[in-house]
């Protein structure tokens, strides 16, 4: 039986709103269509977390009118340090809310055919290939109520393709500013990888002040094309005060490689799905995440690569730390589907918790229909090393020192692989002050 659920928008509302961007009828139709299935279909259901009393749908008003930024002096000096300044701005997209405020594009990059803009701009100007990518090989509308939600009400993001054969040698990065609690952030990034293309992105969500509060709804797809190579770092330092859904997809052609490097660093509760299909016999995932919660928080990550093609190989590596009373749980799933032979799947989750009320959960999951395979999981939830910090303290370092050269240590093998200085600045810094 369905149920008839009030929202704070309709049909209506949905058709003005798309009116006003001016977007093309096919998009304007793909959001009524997501919003008309929103009460057939189930919020998501993250194992071991409840999630009934959290608000991930009602809002004050649908976006507001952010300032823009003329130019980089005017950034907050938060956001200025995450980015490369010496070497001058280069390729780099900034949204204050639901505002485009800065965009930036070398000549070089525009000259070989890379579209880098925001999402709205690029329905409008580039809609063949948005049409065909947007929810069509990464997350679906009709996966689940958050997903249909997205669709049919989101307000901001960025597109990203690099064409055929283009080696994209330098970072291109986004940042996504939130501070003004009364609008929702729906943000979906679209990155599409070419066929014999590659290219590195970088995107961060912050808010200004530990003040801020509403919700997020995010959304990246990554498709990489036949014998492309994207590799994606991402660090989240949304306030406590937001609830946060966020789905980074990716889709994998013949020999295609997606590489992930995430930092989730949300104060607020969140729950996470970090999915990579790997389609194309070939392909290649590696996914690596570091978490810390603290407070009161809890937070919900599930990864799951999924091999259909020959010959795939897909990692997991999830480390997180856990103080105060929040609670972490980690799902990973590897899951090879009848038919891929010869694939890999190996994943490894370990939650390292540092009070007595503190709660972390890891929980490997391995599915396989094929019999001519590799896979193989590690998981451990445990308190620091008294050995190691017995080793430290031997030598003269003082417990508390002690303690965070082990927690760095710990995070480490996800931090070094942050493509841009500036960003894995930023997230030591959210570490030192988060473990403190």
């Amino acid at each position: 039986m369905t149920t008839q659920i009030q929202y704070p928008f309709d049909q209506g509302f949905i058709e003005s709103f798309s009116s006003q961007n001016g977007e093309p009828n096919w998009f304007k139709e793909r959001r009524i269509d997501a919003f008309t299935k929103m009460d057939q279909i189930p919020m998501p259901k993250p194992d071991k977390t409840k999630i009934t009393n959290w608000n991930f749908i009602e809002f004050k008003q649908h976006s507001v009118n952010s300032a823009p930024f003329s130019n980089v002096e005017e950034l907050p000096e938060s956001l200025r340090r995450l980015i490369d300044l010496e070497g001058g701005i280069k390729n780099l997209y900034i949204q204050h809310n639901q505002t485009a405020g800065f965009l930036s594009l070398t000549d070089e990059l525009k000259d070989q055919g890379v579209i880098f803009t925001d999402l709205i701009t690029a329905v409008k100007n580039h809609g063949e290939l948005v049409e065909k990518y947007f929810m069509t090989k990464g997350v679906k509308p009709d996966e689940h109520r958050l997903a249909a939600f997205h669709a049919a009400l989101v307000n901001g993001g960025a597109f990203l393709y690099i064409p055929k054969n283009v080696q994209v040698t330098e970072p291109i990065q986004s940042i996504f500013v939130h501070d003004n609690g009364d609008a929702p952030l729906i943000n979906h990034v679209l990155i599409v990888a070419d066929e014999n293309s590659s290219v590195t992105y970088v995107e961060n969500y912050i808010s200004l002040n530990d003040q801020t509060t509403g919700i997020a709804n995010i959304i990246t797809e990554v498709i990489a094309l036949s014998n492309s190579r994207v590799r994606v770092g991402a660090v989240d330092t949304l306030a406590k005060g937001v609830t946060t859904y966020v789905n980074r997809r990716g889709y994998t052609d013949r020999d295609a490689q997606i590489e992930w490097a995430l930092g989730m660093m949300n104060d607020g509760h969140t729950i996470s799905e970090n999915e990579t299909n790997l389609i194309g016999e070939g392909s290649v995932c590696d996914t690596k995440t570091v978490v810390i919660g603290r407070g009161e928080q809890i937070q919900n990550f599930t990864t799951e690569v999924r091999h259909f093609g020959k010959n795939t190989e897909g990692t997991i590596l999830k480390h997180g730390v856990v103080k105060d009373r929040a609670t972490t749980v980690f799902n990973g799933i590897g899951k090879i589907e009848h038919g891929a032979t010869k694939s890999n799947a190996q994943q490894e989750s370990r939650v390292l918790m540092l009070s007595e009320k503190a709660r972390g959960d890891a929980n490997p999951i391995l599915l396989i229909d094929e019999d001519d395979v590799l896979a193989g999981h590690a998981a451990s939830v445990g308190r620091v090393d008294p050995i190691q910090l017995y080793y430290l303290m031997s030598r003269g370092i003082p417990r508390e020192e002690a303690e965070r050269l082990i927690i760095h240590g710990f995070l480490e093998p996800v931090v070094s692989q942050l493509p841009i200085e500036g960003v894995k600045k930023q997230l030591i810094e959210v570490i030192e002050r988060k473990v403190q």
